[in-house]
């Protein structure tokens, strides 16, 4: 995690919240790029697939950087922590998307900042206010709505429907434990070295399912495409961020970033594959962020001058 000071604020906002925002767009579009390799690769491959290029991808920017000593050091929960925030629930998603629209899976993972607020609570005695209570209630109301009448989060009739549903909790609970568990763990390892160190867990964990289960035939480029594309941006770089987010803002803020991918994966429905945006989702949406803005304590950040949390 990272060690350097938090910019100073402007305008009385946190310096994380720029990161916030971009980790929520990255990881927004990370299930249409699931949905698309995971038809063609398979949950396995496309989850094997997933952590290994992202981990190819960081390591040489590790050594760049001079932090291989940091991961060295740090190798066991660095590695364990890509196992429980990366390959499962990967490969968990990966099968949901196959299952149940993506936007249903993106609205269920919303519910990773009430059960990461919980873990904290109960393993790190972090102190979360009423006013942070308030917004986690209010963001998973939003998600509630927003999959009650959504209509790119409806279930595709499918009989594992049910199984997907709880596939996406399951993987929800493993991002949850997963934060607290850095916190704990790797708390002043270099973003860099914690990113890289779980990219080459997962990759280890998943490297005999992914040959396994390797599909007969050759996926297109269109799935390499999306193979890439969920690699690079969506796990590569936004698990920079997301380890970041940790250090600077707490876990718990951290993971309320989930409250926003289901904002972000609606609107990329809306401007790639067509798919309708109602008033109804656009309401959601809003309430969706306020219940972040509180859950984060930004509203508390704006009202205070103060630029930390």
């Amino acid at each position: 995690m990272c060690t350097a000071a938090t910019p100073p604020a402007s305008l009385g906002l946190p310096g994380w919240l720029g990161e916030f925002v971009l980790l929520a767009s990255l990881w927004g579009a990370s299930f249409l790029f699931m949905r698309l390799g995971a038809v063609e690769f398979g949950p396995l491959p496309t989850a094997g697939l997933r952590v290994a290029l992202a981990a190819l991808f960081l390591l040489p920017l590790l050594l760049r950087q001079g932090q291989w000593g940091a991961l060295r050091r740090h190798w066991k929960p660095a590695l364990l922590a890509g196992v429980i925030n990366s390959a499962i629930p990967f490969a968990l998603f990966a099968w949901a998307v196959m299952h149940i629209a993506t936007g249903l899976s993106s609205i269920l993972n919303a519910a990773v900042p009430l059960f990461g607020a919980l873990v904290a609570w109960l393993w790190l005695g972090e102190r979360i206010s009423r006013l942070r209570w308030i917004g986690l209630a209010m963001g998973l109301a939003g998600v509630a709505l927003l999959a009650w009448r959504a209509p790119a989060a409806t279930a595709q009739g499918s009989a594992q429907a049910g199984w997907a549903v709880l596939a996406c909790l399951c993987a929800s609970t493993c991002y949850a434990v997963a934060a607290s568990f850095a916190q704990r763990y790797l708390r002043g390892v270099p973003p860099l070295a914690c990113t890289t160190g779980s990219q080459i867990g997962a990759a280890l964990a998943l490297a005999l399912p992914t040959v396994w289960a390797w599909p007969e035939g050759s996926p297109s480029l269109r799935a390499w495409a999306a193979i890439a594309a969920i690699a690079l941006l969506c796990t590569g770089i936004a698990y920079l961020l997301y380890f970041r987010l940790i250090e600077r803002a707490g876990p718990s803020r951290a993971l309320a970033v989930t409250f926003l991918a289901p904002v972000f994966a609606v609107c990329y429905g809306a401007l790639f594959l067509g798919e309708a945006v109602t008033v109804w989702m656009l309401g959601c949406g809003l309430v969706i962020v306020c219940g972040t803005m509180l859950s984060t304590g930004l509203l508390e950040a704006r009202r205070g001058g103060v630029g930390r949390p």
